[in-house]
């Protein structure tokens, strides 16, 4: 690339990794086993993406006094069955290689607790592409102490890669608020668990179906980036 690569930071389930049923067996599988009402499929895939507890809570309607039975139960299942469930999507290991050559910085923000999260990306084998893997508290409690939501674990991983610049790609609005809250810019995808319009809605520069289409934006971005650079070089130079 002719211009400066600018880092990407990327959300985890439903932008790198398709959890096919990983996520949504398992808190089927915990909400039954306490005989507690199962939502539909619709709103079961509502639940990835933001915060676990605040799903459970807002969502399923878990009792709040049953909140940490039922995480744990997730828990136990995820790792023993769920996260072999999961796959990356098509041409995501092909983008991630392509970083990694090109000597790009590129970061994971997920809500997911940051243990888990670095368990998935070394199952999948591209943890060691990524410099740095920021998510929520290993302690899932709703009072646990951390990054808060997606705008923090983004300015987490945004103050690790030591830049006011970085583009952010994810697959729900609250990739893109919490971009947005941290003066990134953010690309959608469209393969991921957003209801139609949810992405553009939010604010996302723009929204790609494909892992080349994604590469394409964030080089289109990054020319804007690298062009507005310049002119404040030369303005300052006058």
């Amino acid at each position: 690339m002719t211009q400066t690569t600018v880092p990407v930071i990327f959300d985890l389930d439903g932008t790198l990794v398709d959890p096919a049923g990983g996520i949504t067996d398992g808190i089927a599988a915990a909400l039954t086993e306490l005989g507690l009402p199962v939502p539909g499929q619709d709103l079961l895939d509502a639940m990835i993406g933001p915060k676990l507890s605040d799903s459970l809570l807002n969502v399923a309607m878990v009792p709040a006094g049953m909140l940490d039975e039922v995480i744990s139960r997730y828990r136990q299942y995820y790792l023993s069955t769920g996260i072999s469930q999961g796959r990356l999507y098509p041409g995501i290991q092909d983008v991630l290689d392509s970083f990694a050559a090109a000597g790009r910085q590129v970061a994971v923000a997920t809500q997911k607790p940051e243990g888990l999260a670095r368990i998935v990306l070394e199952h999948h084998g591209i943890a060691g592409l990524f410099q740095f893997i920021r998510g929520s508290s290993d302690d899932e409690s709703a009072a646990a102490a951390g990054p808060v939501g997606k705008t923090g674990i983004i300015a987490a991983a945004l103050g690790d890669l030591s830049t006011h610049h970085a583009v952010m790609v994810g697959d729900r609005a609250q990739d893109v608020a919490g971009a947005i809250a941290n003066g990134l810019d953010c690309i959608g995808v469209g393969w991921g668990f957003a209801p139609d319009g949810e992405l553009e809605d939010a604010g996302a520069v723009t929204v790609v179906d494909s892992a080349a289409d994604l590469v394409a934006a964030i080089e289109r971005l990054e020319a804007i980036h690298s062009a507005a650079m310049s002119e404040v070089q030369n303005d300052g130079t006058v």
